[in-house]
């Protein structure tokens, strides 16, 4: 399967993205793609550079588009939808009240009585 995602490329602490056409099977840094679709610079948002027909192109084909391309491409109107949620916030498993509650009295434990004096 085709996938359209970023590759990072640049220097150590100074990221510059490729936007590949790569088989899904290859790791994000093996180097390996078919064709490059366009370039992204985080640093300078207006360094976006992105060829839409391209893009739209192998969509059409059947390639998949990463979640972080699809807000890309959403954001500069390449297409239409809504941005997908990358980073969801992580639940917190609650400890249940139930099993709180029975900890404090179990079967047949009677409460300890106080000698009398």
């Amino acid at each position: 399967m085709l996938k359209i995602r970023l590759q990072r490329v640049g220097r150590k602490h100074e990221p510059t993205f490729r936007v590949v056409l790569t088989d899904s099977q290859n790791s994000t840094k093996s180097g390996k793609f078919l064709e490059v679709l366009g370039s992204h610079d985080p640093r300078h948002k207006e360094m976006t550079a992105l060829d839409a027909d391209k893009i739209k192109y192998w969509m059409s084909k059947g390639a998949k588009v990463t979640d972080t391309m699809h807000n890309m491409l959403v954001s500069k109107k390449i297409i239409d939808g809504k941005k997908i949620n990358v980073l969801p916030k992580k639940t917190v498993d609650q400890p249940t009240p139930k099993a709180s509650a029975d900890e404090g009295k179990k079967e047949g434990e009677a409460p300890a009585e106080t000698p009398s004096q």
